[in-house]
């Protein structure tokens, strides 16, 4: 399987796009774990039309991914090859596993004009930003530090250890952000039509108003 999947993300993922006359649009997403980030990335996606960067990573895969949907699974022998290759846009190592952004899928959504949505962390994003300086970026925040670690402690996947290594990191995570001047956006996630409604219409107004076409009309 992992020799297959080195295989697909190095080719172009051809899937159905709406045809649209917008410009071509990187958006990057990023919040801490546990914000809920995900679900409004996917909303995003849905809502607009765009596609959604898959990572490579070299964490093992659960039950509950998907390959080639929530990830590239990858050996990091195979990671390594592509980090020094020049490949990757951005890459991690956080809690011993490894994740990058693939570059050839988000040159060539671009290339076409469609919205391309990379969901990465802080760091990643500002190397991004310094090579795609036009892509469009937005910061999810929790509503409160007492939410997100409730929030951590619902999704009952970790032990309290784990939890708190998370939530530390997370308040770091917040404070970078803030300070990087990577982000033009912060949107609170207090309620998850709201702020999908919000990143939806920042990403509208950074494409003039265009490819506003959606699953819902």
């Amino acid at each position: 399987m992992r020799s297959a999947c080195r295989y697909n993300w190095r080719m172009e993922r051809r899937t159905v796009t709406p045809k649209t006359s917008a410009k071509g649009l990187l958006l990057i997403i990023s919040g801490p774990s546990g914000v809920g980030k995900t679900t409004i990335t996917h909303e995003v996606e849905r809502r607009l039309g765009g596609r959604f960067s898959v990572s490579l990573t070299t964490r093992p895969q659960t039950p509950k991914d998907t390959e080639g949907e929530d990830y590239f699974f990858v050996t990091r022998d195979d990671f390594e090859r592509a980090r020094n290759g020049g490949e990757l846009l951005e890459w991690a190592e956080v809690f011993e596993n490894c994740y990058g952004t693939p570059r050839r899928p988000v040159e060539e959504a671009l290339a076409r004009g469609e919205l391309m949505i990379l969901e990465i962390d802080v760091l990643g994003a500002g190397e991004v930003k310094a090579k795609m300086p036009d892509a469009e970026t937005i910061f999810v925040l929790p509503p409160s530090e007492a939410t997100l670690l409730k929030r951590l402690r619902a999704r009952r996947r970790e032990d309290e250890a784990t939890i708190q290594r998370r939530f530390a990191r997370a308040k770091d995570e917040i404070a970078l952000a803030r300070s990087s001047g990577t982000y033009r956006h912060f949107v609170v996630n207090d309620d998850l039509e709201r702020v999908v409604e919000e990143a939806v219409g920042i990403v509208r107004a950074a494409r003039g108003g265009e490819g506003s076409m959606t699953n819902d009309e």
